[in-house]
């Protein structure tokens, strides 16, 4: 008989059993077992604990604040705080969802969404826009408790019978302004208290931080910092920590390879600590790619977004291009509840002309709660740009700038064109940044020695670009021989041109600058990382050329190299194989590689428009390159000089001049118009306001001004309208639009040449300005200064009257009387007169008349009497003669005298001067038949003026001031004609289909909606959509299918439509050019790919380089998808599947390999 081992055990607990153990029954018996069972352990069911979890505490859906009508409030007694009993309350805002509300409260969207969010999602709320309702306010108010100031600032909860109930503190938030001067020593201002009101009208945003004196209580402030690096932190770095520890936001303007990358490595540590989520953004792919390769070695939970790679999305630190984050924004992705840091990084990329608005949209859109850090290069306007984030997010930005490079940079002339300055370079800007010009002309001068006559007869500016591929050849290989012998590699030699790349590396054939060791770790890394591609990719001729230039320490780096060989490139480059790297600008752009030389082939480049020079900014960025830290004491830059030395002044410039600002690209798109109109809590014209370029309206100060206004206008005895003044309202309207017409009349005269003639010396005219009404004057001089022209004009007054400021006081306006009362003053007692300076506004008419005066003798003796010894003085013969002229031309002609017709008399024949004049005289004719005018008790009203300068302040802080509101205006008119939206301004389905998609949004919704893509095959409804990514223009000529032929003309026929639509509603761009930037060049090479062809076969059907072919088919999979995505909102299932199967036909072998950065 067998014996059993029976032992007793508690029932199963929660805690894992160990396997060799098996469960017998429910009875919490339990047999070992010594020998494992053949096929192992026998299926078990699911854990009910882990069910429960998973249904009830996983699940948002259960979530109970989410789902519930009512809870409990616990009441307290006494001071003692005891509990004593629990009240049912009514829980509010329990309906809030994704579909209906703003607010972070609102229950969280299925799993499924959390990440992107869903285009029917309201985005959460913007940060700075809460602009709340009356009875949001007074509930608000109500809800406000009570503040005991005499108890430190505690706040206490009431009961009815007054007895206090619960002490809490209440957090006392500092103004901006308080920010900036009481943050540091605890100064905090409490609401209500006068000061606060004080410093909130001069609070100033944006708050520069001092990095002049070293930060010595660093470690004090943070004993336990969340990161720890193995070097001294630089000043600007630990200042800007600080900030990040009091949750502020940042914007670093550092040198390149400062150490900006320290301030977003802190913030990821900070956020993983404080168990929240962190998103770096940069403006390229490349850049996200590499920064997930560092960031994932240091911190490990690290995920990628990319428009076709996504790694670890739930990871605390996502890296993400800004185009994805403006899409979660947008959408209202669950991940921007757990935000609390956003890292712009490169942000001088604002400036980019296509891309720069996805910025000002992220800086728009983002929450409250989320922190903001922005990343850039030295750029000037760094203040003011802050300043506008903090204004519309209502919070401090802290400006922290770096005063110079950590590796400072020499700056050469290399002319290397003799075997005596083949080894000599010339130092034209010293470390210090002292332009040098005797190295310019030392330079000169060993140009002039070596050129023929031949040579010198060419102009010196410009010849730069005429030399051959033999002389390009013998420079480069003086230039990279010298520095390779002087140990100065690695080189980045920066060439404007992709041809000019490949052929300068093709041209260093006999050039070979590494070692065996070092031939075989480059041979090894290259061979590893090709393994992942298919052999016939492998042969491609792009791959072999390189192979070779790499193995002799050379390569080259633009758009036309494929994605995989640039990575193999750059991780070359930073281990220090690749000795010399002919690379174009987005080098210095994209890839974050110090080298020890920059130089340049070029100063000149083409911008898509025309050959211009770099501009101070474009070559900061790139000659910042030169100078490891660390390794070199100083960077090398030298610019080549190969037929001729560079023009002085454009060196000086490009080299020493200030790098461009930071300038506003904002513009509206259909996407965003259509992205903001389905959510009604926001508007287009809030989207607009808080652009960077509408930042110029600083509308406290005109609100501050017109509470003044209507202080004013209150405390004015009522308005009199009885009778003869029953019209007085309707007359201020009229004498208004009279001024404005008068203004720019006078205007138009100015600026003619005709009307510059007739304010010559002598001209009588009749002045009006705060001291004077309807006074003639003669001119005797008029000043050089045609922006700002003033003229020295004798002018008659009463006796007594003569030094009264001509400038009117704050708050006195130019009366409008002479508008409708032309009479001439003369005066009452004896005529007397003053000499002032005026301007073209104090001047109201120039008359017929002119008058011989003697202008020098005037003005002198006018200025003499102005001493206190000759004040009592008569005035001379020639001011006496031309006073008595001016008073008898205003006493022949006292009801008014004849001015000059800026039409019959002056000449000008423009339509606005006509149709002004015209308006004119019928305005003054309409003026003498109102009533008021000719009442006893009517005297100017202080009031018109007042309201003029209150309507103008009311429309400059109005939506109808805003530059783009025409613009707007003209895309809702192009929307509502295709059915986007209706005449109320809400979304129909095909603005709902056009919310997802990014680019070209109306040409693709178009084709969606007349079934341009049902007919056709996967491969060719790829092929045909290739022309919304491909830009270039080709010389082949493609071989096209029947089927794909007809598409592109239906393509080119909606296209064209929309582009007149959009002509007929007032937009600017010509249908000619809405239609041409679809190109349709890569058709022929998508459609053989999509069918299965070789990417070797590929190449030959095309003269487009490698690598942007590359690039065009990874973004084409990225607008199948969104096709794909659109269909199913549509209902059709077919294209959505048919779009499924172009995306997996295109989705293979080189294309798209996965980055090495990721892998």
């Amino acid at each position: 008989q067998m014996s059993f081992l029976v032992i007793e055990i508690s029932p199963a607990g929660p805690d894992d059993l160990p396997l060799s153990l098996l469960e017998m029954g429910c009875s919490g018996r339990f047999e070992l077992l010594s020998n494992p069972l053949p096929h192992g352990l026998p299926p078990i069911g699911p854990d009910l604990r882990t069910e429960v979890e998973r249904r009830f505490l996983s699940d948002p859906e259960w979530l109970p604040i989410h789902n519930t009508d009512s809870a409990f409030q616990n009441t307290r007694t006494d001071m003692t705080c005891a509990l004593f009993s629990l009240i049912q309350v009514l829980l509010e805002d329990t309906s809030l969802s994704a579909k209906n509300s703003l607010s972070l409260l609102r229950a969280p969207g299925p799993p499924s969404e959390s990440l992107r969010g869903s285009n029917t999602n309201y985005p959460f709320l913007p940060g700075g826009m809460e602009e709340l309702t009356l009875e949001q306010i007074k509930k608000k108010s109500e809800k406000q408790e009570e503040v005991d100031f005499e108890n430190g600032g505690k706040s206490v909860c009431m009961t009815t019978d007054g007895s206090h109930l619960l002490w809490q503190d209440t957090v006392d938030t500092p103004s901006p302004a308080a920010a900036s001067e009481g943050k540091k020593d605890g100064m905090t201002i409490k609401e209500g208290d006068d000061t606060a009101t004080k410093t909130e009208e001069k609070k100033r945003w944006a708050i520069s931080v001092d990095i002049s004196s070293p930060c010595d209580d660093f470690y004090k402030r943070i004993p336990d910092p969340a990161f720890k690096w193995p070097f001294e932190l630089d000043v600007f770095q630990k200042q800007a920590i600080l900030q990040l520890e009091s949750h502020d936001s940042v914007f670093v303007a550092a040198h390149t390879s400062a150490g900006k990358t320290v301030v977003a490595e802190y913030a990821i540590a900070l956020s993983q600590k404080h168990m929240t989520r962190t998103i770096y953004t940069s403006p390229i792919k490349a850049l996200s790619n590499q920064k997930f390769r560092d960031f994932k070695h240091t911190f490990g939970d690290v995920g990628l977004l990319t428009g076709d790679v996504q790694l670890s999305p739930d990871a605390s630190c996502l890296i993400m291009t800004t185009e994805i984050l403006r899409s979660m924004l947008y959408n209202g992705s669950e991940v921007i509840r757990d935000l609390e840091w956003v890292i712009f990084d490169e942000v001088h990329y604002i400036n980019d002309a296509e891309r720069g608005v996805v910025w000002e949209e992220v800086l728009i859109m983002l929450p409250d709660h989320v922190s903001i850090i922005l990343l850039s290069a030295t750029v000037p306007n760094a203040l003011e740009f802050s300043e506008w984030i903090g204004r519309i997010k209502k919070r401090p930005i802290y400006v922290i700038s770096t005063v110079k490079r950590p590796v400072p940079l020499e700056h050469y002339l290399y002319t290397g064109n003799s075997t005596k300055t083949m080894k000599e370079l010339f130092l034209l800007v010293d470390s210090s940044g002292n332009f040098l010009t005797k190295g310019y002309y030392a330079a000169v001068d060993s140009k002039k020695e070596r050129s023929s006559k031949h040579a010198q007869s060419f102009g010196a500016k410009g010849a730069s670009q005429n030399t051959s591929a033999t002389q390009d050849r013998g420079v480069w290989l003086a230039l990279l021989r010298y520095l390779s012998d002087r140990q100065q590699t690695p080189v980045v030699a920066f060439t404007f041109s992709r041809s000019r790349c490949d052929d300068n590396a093709r041209a260093l054939g006999s050039m070979d600058l590494t070692t065996s060791a070092e031939k075989t770790e480059i041979h090894s890394f290259f061979q590893k990382s090709m393994s992942r591609l298919s052999g016939s990719d492998r042969q491609l001729p792009q791959i072999l050329v390189m192979r070779d230039l790499l193995k002799r320490g050379l390569a080259v780096h633009h758009s036309g190299i494929l994605p995989i060989l640039k990575e193999v490139i750059e991780m070359l480059f930073s281990r220090g194989l690749v000795k010399v790297l002919f690379a174009t600008e987005t080098f210095a752009m994209g890839v974050n590689m110090p080298a020890r030389t920059v130089v340049f082939d070029n100063i000149r480049k083409h911008d898509g428009s025309g050959f211009r020079n770099l501009l101070p900014g474009e070559f900061i960025q790139m000659a910042g390159r030169a100078g490891r830290r660390g390794l070199d004491k100083t960077g090398t830059v030298i610019i080549l000089c190969k037929s001729d030395v560079h023009d002085m002044g454009d060196l000086h410039t490009m080299m020493l001049g200030k790098p461009t600002l930071l300038q506003s690209q904002f513009r509206l798109t259909y996407t965003m118009i259509l992205n903001l109109l389905r959510v009604e809590a926001l508007e287009v014209t809030d989207m607009m306001r808080r652009s960077f370029s509408e930042s110029h309206r600083d509308t406290q100060v005109h609100e501050k001004r017109i509470r003044q206004l209507r202080q004013k206008l209150i405390s004015l005895p009522p308005l009199d309208t009885d009778a003869q003044l029953a019209d007085l309202v309707p007359l201020y309207h009229t004498l208004t639009e009279l001024r404005v017409t008068t203004e720019a009349l006078q205007k138009a005269v100015m600026e003619s040449m005709s009307g510059q003639k007739a304010l010559s010396v002598g001209r009588v005219v009749v002045v009006n300005n705060a001291q004077h009404h309807n006074a003639l004057g003669v001119i005797l001089q008029v000043s050089s200064d045609s922006v700002n022209r003033t003229f020295t004009t004798l002018i008659m007054c009463d006796k007594g009257r003569e030094e009264v400021g001509a400038e009117p006081q704050n708050g006195v306006t130019v009366p409008l009387q002479h508008l409708y009362n032309p009479v001439l003053f003369i005066p009452d007692g004896p005529c007397s007169h003053t000499v002032q300076k005026l301007k073209m506004r104090d001047i109201t008419a120039i008359t017929t008349k002119t008058l011989k005066v003697i202008p020098d003798r005037i003005i002198d003796n006018y200025k003499q009497r102005q001493q206190p010894r000759f004040r009592l003085d008569p005035p001379g013969p020639a001011v006496s003669t031309a006073t008595q002229e001016l008073l008898r031309l205003a006493e022949a002609n006292s009801s008014g005298i004849t001015a000059l017709d800026p039409v019959n008399d002056l000449h000008l024949k423009g339509v606005e001067v006509v149709e002004g004049s015209l308006r004119l005289r019928s305005l003054q004719e309409s003026v003498r038949e109102f009533s008021c005018i000719h009442s006893p008790t009517f005297s100017e009203q202080e009031r018109m003026m007042l309201q003029e300068e209150l309507d103008s302040l009311l429309y400059l802080i109005s939506d109808q001031s805003l530059t783009l509101l025409p613009e707007y205006r003209q895309r809702i008119k192009v929307l509502e004609s295709l059915n986007y939206v209706d005449s109320k301004g809400a979304v129909q389905l095909k603005g709902r289909v056009a919310c997802q998609i990014s680019r070209h949004e109306l040409l693709l919704t178009e084709l969606l909606f007349e079934n341009t893509l049902s007919p056709l095959a996967p491969e060719e409804s790829a092929a045909l959509l290739s022309c919304l990514v491909f830009t270039q223009n080709t010389q082949t000529c493609p071989h096209l299918t029947n089927t794909l032929q007809e598409g592109i003309d239906r393509v080119v026929a909606v296209a064209q439509r929309i582009g007149d639509l959009q002509v007929d509603c007032g937009l600017a761009q010509l249908a000619e050019d809405f239609v041409a930037q679809y190109k349709f060049g890569l058709t022929e090479v998508v459609y053989c790919w999509a069918r299965g062809m070789p990417f070797s076969e590929i190449a030959q059907l095309t003269d487009v380089q490698e690598g942007t072919v590359v690039r065009c088919i990874q973004q084409l999979n990225e607008v199948l998808r969104e096709v794909r995505q659109a269909a199913r909102i549509v209902g059709d299932s077919v294209l959505g599947s048919k779009m499924e199967k172009a995306s997996l036909a295109i989705r293979r072998d080189i294309v798209f390999t996965a980055s090495l950065y990721t892998h």
